[in-house]
């Protein structure tokens, strides 16, 4: 299931945020408080979610009938920049990331952006499934690495039903 962020969610995707190269704390409390995160979520009585989290994360999703294994933080500004996208390493390969990103790209009526890893080879694949490309670097955005910068134009409505 792909919902919006609800700030209950802010333990389970903070302990999803730390499996991020570069992620920004103050900017996921910020994205909740204003309801532009999108979260993949799982039955609360999935034991495997429920062994992906910690207690707390457990706790805070009590009452709420799902648990979060991935979101998606897209910014609004020049186009829309998707600024954190993460699963739980048990829930990868399932087409999450593919429907959290279909899910921001037909939200957005403008041009989607984010950045990459040179070496995430499976990142740059799933992005390059859903329509992004290449379209430059940003130099010593990584400790080890310059960014890859990938665009996406808006979805038209016959793609965003599919």
């Amino acid at each position: 299931m792909i919902r919006r962020g609800r700030e209950t969610d802010a333990a389970a995707l903070r302990q999803l945020q730390s499996q991020l190269r570069e992620p920004s704390p103050a900017l996921l409390r910020h994205a909740l408080s204003v309801d532009t995160v999108f979260v993949s979520a799982v039955d609360a009585g999935d034991t495997t979610a429920v062994a992906a989290g910690d207690t707390s994360t457990s706790d805070a999703t009590v009452g709420t009938g799902d648990v979060p294994v991935g979101y998606l933080l897209p910014v609004p500004g020049d186009g829309v920049h998707v600024a954190e996208l993460v699963v739980h390493p048990d829930y990868r390969r399932e087409g999450r990331a593919t429907r959290l990103l279909r899910r921001g790209l037909a939200a957005a009526d403008e041009r989607v952006t984010l950045l990459v890893h040179p070496e995430n080879d499976a990142a740059r694949g799933l992005y390059e499934a859903v329509g992004f490309d290449t379209v430059g670097r940003r130099p010593g955005f990584y400790v080890d690495a310059d960014a890859i910068v990938m665009a996406r134009e808006p979805l038209d409505t016959a793609e965003s039903d599919a």
